[in-house]
């Protein structure tokens, strides 16, 4: 992970760097926001920003937003003062650290906030065949179009491609394209010159630029817009980027590796992805196959989920009973390895004695769980029916807040058939909650809309 540390190094903040560094963070250190800036500008780029609360991170975060530089930031301060660390958060950043450091809290932080967890952990055979077939054309620059459901890996074995790769000690750089806002992904990838757009007061290297020599992961690409597909398949083409605002073109040799939660074959055929972006792509491609269908996989998936929150958490290393296996085992996990990850977090944190107990384990029942995915909508009651023609609620009276608010935003995606932005209006919150609401929803198993889907077309 590249951290960039922002602000005087001396005492407590230098700590915190030596800390990230021996976590395995690669840091780039700036004495101020301007030359924090160039930083990002010049290609060296962040996966993540550590600034001193003494500056002005508010002045930090509106020039990023300004300039379309897509980068968390993480506040830290030595000062005793609540303000100072709510000043923080109200400007956008992400988490305020405390200094001096716990080496346990900054660990925690890098984890959480750049989710650099890598390990790719399997047993069954059908992840081993995945993997030897990931071994194979590792040392191509092939591109490679890795697919499967959400929650199963994906991003863990692009990363294992590009550690097997000869490119290996070249950047790896990923974007997540469902993540940023359609606006910003097009600078993001591709930089800009100068006075493109309002806010470019500098020349900015995209992530093409940055991953120059190296592997770019493009997450979840069938979130892309169509026009930027058309300008990817160029850069694919030509190995060339334009900058927005550029007038010459940039060589750069980077070997593309795409995710997608979805059938690209499906979406070519609706005409929602290109055709010739597909094919160029999926020079290889790679399933990887739903938690269910590799129960071998659990078993190992569990222990090491167990020894990491254990650790993390400061608690005794617990085994699982063996009710507590076969319970893990014999459940579908519609959220995949992710959902598993999560159920055992809370297992480690809830469990007492020397062992899990298949007690610490409450799921949907399977049948249940079945007819949900058969019919989303017959599961779910839908925002309209909860008040009926005489303007008396019904079907809300027992369910959780949560339950009313998830119905809510999923129906109202449905609605807009799937457009993020036009739900985020029609409920009054901000297109970044919605992103978080709905990457949650997903994490627990339910039917998220993609852009496209929907029943209703938007008023």
């Amino acid at each position: 992970m590249r951290l960039l540390i922002v602000g005087s190094l001396a005492g407590e903040i230098g700590t915190a760097s030596r800390i990230a560094m021996s976590r395995g963070a690669k840091v780039l250190h700036a004495s101020d926001i301007p030359s924090a800036l160039q930083a990002l500008r010049s290609g060296k780029g962040a996966d993540l920003v550590m600034m001193d609360v003494v500056l002005d991170i508010a002045q930090f975060i509106t020039a990023l937003q300004d300039e379309r530089i897509h980068v968390p930031v993480v506040a830290c301060g030595t000062v005793n003062d609540t303000r100072a660390a709510v000043a923080a958060i109200k400007a956008g950043a992400k988490e305020y650290v405390p200094l001096p450091p716990d080496a346990e809290l900054i660990a925690a932080v890098l984890t959480a906030v750049a989710e650099e967890s890598h390990a790719l952990v399997h047993r069954d055979p059908r992840m081993k065949q995945v993997i030897a077939l990931a071994e194979q054309i590792a040392p191509s620059d092939a591109s490679v179009l890795v697919t499967g459901p959400s929650g199963t890996g994906k991003e863990l074995v692009a990363r294992y491609l590009h550690a097997k790769s000869r490119r290996a000690d070249r950047p790896f750089i990923a974007v997540n394209c469902a993540a940023i806002p359609e606006t910003l992904l097009e600078s993001e990838l591709f930089g800009h010159e100068k006075g493109a757009f309002t806010g470019a007061v500098a020349r900015r290297l995209g992530k093409f630029e940055e991953a120059n020599g190296g592997t770019l992961l493009l997450d979840e690409i069938s979130e892309m817009d169509q026009r930027l597909q058309a300008k990817l398949l160029r850069v694919i083409q030509e190995r060339v980027v334009d900058r927005l605002g550029g007038s010459q073109p940039v060589k750069v040799d980077v070997r593309i590796v795409a995710t997608s939660n979805r059938n690209l074959r499906e979406e070519v055929a609706k005409g929602r992805f290109r055709e010739d972006l597909y094919f160029r792509l999926n020079v290889v491609s790679l399933a990887i196959p739903p938690l269910r269908e590799r129960p071998q996989d659990v078993a190992v998936l569990a222990a090491h989920f167990i020894k990491k929150y254990s650790e993390a958490n400061g608690v005794a290393v617990r085994s699982l009973s063996p009710d507590a296996l076969a319970k893990l085992e014999a459940h579908d996990w519609p959220g995949n390895v992710r959902e598993l990850e999560n159920t055992i977090h809370r297992a480690v944190l809830l469990s007492y004695g020397d062992t899990i107990g298949s007690d610490a384990f409450v799921f949907e029942s399977p049948l249940r769980a079945q007819a949900a995915a058969a019919s989303p909508s017959a599961a779910r009651p839908t925002a309209e029916s909860a008040v009926d023609s005489s303007g008396q609620r019904t079907g809300m009276v027992g369910r959780t807040v949560a339950d009313v608010e998830r119905a809510l935003i999923i129906d109202t995606l449905e609605h807009c058939l799937g457009n993020r932005t036009h739900a985020a209006n029609i409920l009054g919150i901000s297109i970044r909650t919605l992103r978080n609401k709905l990457r949650l929803y997903s994490d627990q198993g339910f039917s998220v809309p993609m852009p496209g889907e929907g029943e209703r077309p938007v008023p």
